[in-house]
């Protein structure tokens, strides 16, 4: 179900970013075509409800968490996008991959042949790479604007924000932010490619102003290494104590 008041926050993003939301619908409707008839739902319920769950970011302090990461490899991994790439490299496998395929397509694409469950995003600027779904085992979809047939919204609108609003949305115990930095500096996995540095740091900006939105309506724990208001804020060596405390 979609998170009560994401429409206002989603004409927001249409009128701030000069978005179409007839180009989202029809995305939307590509994905939809293009999705297994049966979607993995009550698995991704299974891996976050009641739990903690990591949430990976692409940001510059990605590689600092990695050690964390290593440690805890039962803690459920949501992983954004180009951060997937990371987390393989460094011989991890997320549990959740949420992308909207701007990512490395070798990595996402790797990903998606094991149990990894894919959450690909469907806008209006990604339609033509739609088609990558067909790589995945696993996939589910999401839009930003009114679902339909097999694609929800959770809400969410960078990969990173999206995967917070997913794990709150599956009622997430404990959601521990790990590479989300949301500042001026692009993580070397943010993208292959940064067409436009200053759009690229707006998405940021608004990614944590919906995080903070979302904040006191979520009924989950929330935990970051950055500072977003209504997270509390910590450091990696506090993680163990943060994980195994009731």
């Amino acid at each position: 179900m979609t998170i009560k008041g994401w429409e206002s926050k989603y004409r927001e993003i249409l009128k701030d970013f000069g978005y179409s939301r007839k180009k989202d619908t029809q995305s939307c409707k590509l994905l939809d075509s293009l999705l297994p008839k049966k979607i993995r739902i009550a698995e991704i319920k299974d891996l976050i409800e009641k739990k903690p769950v990591f949430v990976v970011g692409a940001g510059p302090s990605l590689p600092s968490s990695i050690s964390i990461l290593k440690k805890h490899k039962k803690i459920t991994k949501i992983v954004a996008d180009g951060a997937t790439k990371a987390i393989i490299e460094n011989g991890l496998k997320p549990d959740i991959v949420v992308t909207d395929l701007d990512g490395d397509i070798k990595s996402l694409k790797k990903a998606g042949r094991t149990n990894t469950i894919m959450v690909v995003h469907a806008h209006g600027d990604n339609s033509e790479k739609i088609h990558f779904v067909k790589n995945f085992k696993n996939c589910i979809g999401t839009t930003q604007t009114k679902p339909m047939g097999r694609v929800r919204n959770f809400g969410g609108f960078t990969d990173g924000d999206r995967c917070v609003f997913l794990a709150s949305s599956f009622k997430a115990k404990k959601i521990i932010l790990l590479g989300m930095d949301f500042g001026t500096r692009i993580g070397k996995y943010s993208k292959i490619t940064v067409a436009n540095r200053n759009i690229k740091i707006a998405k940021l900006r608004r990614g944590k102003k919906l995080l903070e939105w979302l904040a006191p309506k979520s009924e989950s724990e929330l935990y970051s290494t950055t500072k977003i208001k209504g997270f509390a804020k910590i450091n990696l060596r506090s993680i163990d104590n943060i994980i195994t405390r009731n």
